[in-house]
């Protein structure tokens, strides 16, 4: 498996470039990239291009967090301002606007099946569940302290503040991180914790499930490693090493087969599960590596695996995967 550089759209926001994601391809078109800023803008572009289609404005504060519904054409972003803003894909027209109080809306992910948006809830230690039909909230999942807390990381970074969420592939489980470096599994139907899974000892900033295994979870923390996780057995996989900072943002390719990481060391770096080690770094960013996200397979006229990264350095680098 390998990376190559395509493009690289430097300025791409005003203002450093904190999320990214592909809303999935649909009959008539390919997929398009997203990604948002702390320029208070979310930006759509064409998928291999990087050309700019549009521009999603209306949060007074900088945008956190995007993600895009796996079946319809519709994105949502959550910002500072603590509004997760809803609109559509193809003609950024609004679709709705939902509102949480005060630091309590961070990153977030549609159900596997599009009838949920989970949003991590920050500083409320709580995941709410919003549905897509009515646009309201019907189930809030609350993160318990718990006997396997990090007591010292928790005094120092704030306890339970939840950072980010994931789904399990048949949408069963949902995976939320925390500052204390805690990752809290819950069954969705039955909106039930079941336990933490411990390893970490700073943030988890990002997760994400294998597309391929909904027991795999994979999770990028400040401590500078990576950890593969078996959800059904509670158990630690194995723990990757090589980013020289914080690892910010990590995303599965489509198949399963490796794992793409974005650093605070300014790197982008490619991992391989079956090595379970890195097999390459990318130097294209200047600044903190914020997000990277894997292409959907299915594009119509696709015929290459991509990836992209967004930083700090207000750039968006766009990779052949193959």
């Amino acid at each position: 498996m390998k990376l190559a550089g395509l493009k690289t759209v430097s300025n791409a926001h005003g203002e450093s470039i904190w999320a990214v994601t592909w809303a999935p391809a649909t009959a008539s078109r390919p997929a398009k990239l997203l990604s948002g800023s702390l320029d208070e803008s979310v930006k759509i572009w064409s998928g291999d291009e990087l050309e700019e289609e549009a521009t999603n404005t209306g949060h007074s504060l900088g945008v956190v967090a995007v993600a895009a519904h796996p079946t319809v054409a519709i994105a949502a972003s959550t910002s500072l301002d603590s509004f997760v803003r809803v609109f559509d894909v193809d003609t950024n027209v609004t679709v709705s606007t939902l509102e949480s109080p005060p630091s309590e809306a961070w990153n977030m992910r549609f159900h596997p099946k599009g009838d949920m948006l989970a949003v991590a809830g920050g500083g409320s230690a709580t995941v709410k569940l919003w549905d897509t039909t009515s646009w309201r909230t019907d189930v809030s999942l609350e993160v318990p302290k718990g006997e396997g807390t990090n007591t010292k990381s928790s005094e120092k970074a704030g306890g339970k503040f939840v950072l980010a969420v994931a789904w399990s592939r048949d949408g069963s489980r949902l995976a939320c991180s925390t500052m204390d470096g805690t990752i809290a599994i819950f069954d969705v139907p039955r909106a039930k914790f079941l336990y933490n899974l411990e390893g970490h000892y700073m943030p988890v900033r990002s997760l994400v499930f294998s597309p391929t295994d909904s027991r795999i979870l994979f999770s990028a923390s400040d401590d500078k490693h990576i950890h593969m996780y078996d959800v059904d057995n509670k158990s630690l996989i194995c723990a990757m090493s090589g980013h020289a900072s914080w690892v910010l943002s990590i995303d599965v390719s489509p198949d399963g087969l490796a794992v793409a990481t974005g650093s605070s060391d300014r790197t982008v770096r490619l991992w391989d599960l079956s090595m379970r080690s890195s097999v390459q770094t990318m130097t294209n960013h200047t600044d903190q590596v914020w997000g990277v996200a894997f292409r959907p397979t299915g594009s119509p006229g696709s015929r290459a695996g991509r990836l992209a990264s967004v930083s700090d350095d207000k750039s968006i680098s766009l990779y052949d995967f193959t």
